[in-house]
C-alpha cells in the first residue's frame, strides 16, 4: 500500500508565507500546522484542510500527494 505525502511546506514556499502568518490566518496553532507541515500527522480534518485551501489559495491535491510503494 502507498502512502500520502505532504507538501505543506512547498506551497507555503511558492506562496512566501511563514508557518506564524499561516498560524494566525488559518486559526490553527504553530504546533499542530508544524506537524501537518512534517507530515507527522495520521489525519487531517477537512475543516482544517479547507482553511488552508482558502488561505493559500490551492487545492487539496496542491498539498497532499499520494505515492504508490516501490515494486
Amino acid at each position: 500500500m502507498g502512502k500520502i505525502i505532504l507538501r505543506l511546506d512547498r506551497v507555503m514556499a511558492d506562496r512566501k508565507m511563514s508557518l506564524n502568518e499561516l498560524s494566525a490566518r488559518v486559526g490553527v496553532s504553530n504546533v499542530n500546522l508544524s506537524k501537518i507541515k512534517t507530515g507527522k500527522i495520521s489525519a487531517i480534518r477537512f475543516s482544517t484542510l479547507e482553511a488552508i485551501c482558502e488561505v493559500l489559495d490551492c487545492q487539496p491535491g496542491d498539498i497532499l500527494e499520494y505515492q504508490k510503494d516501490e515494486e
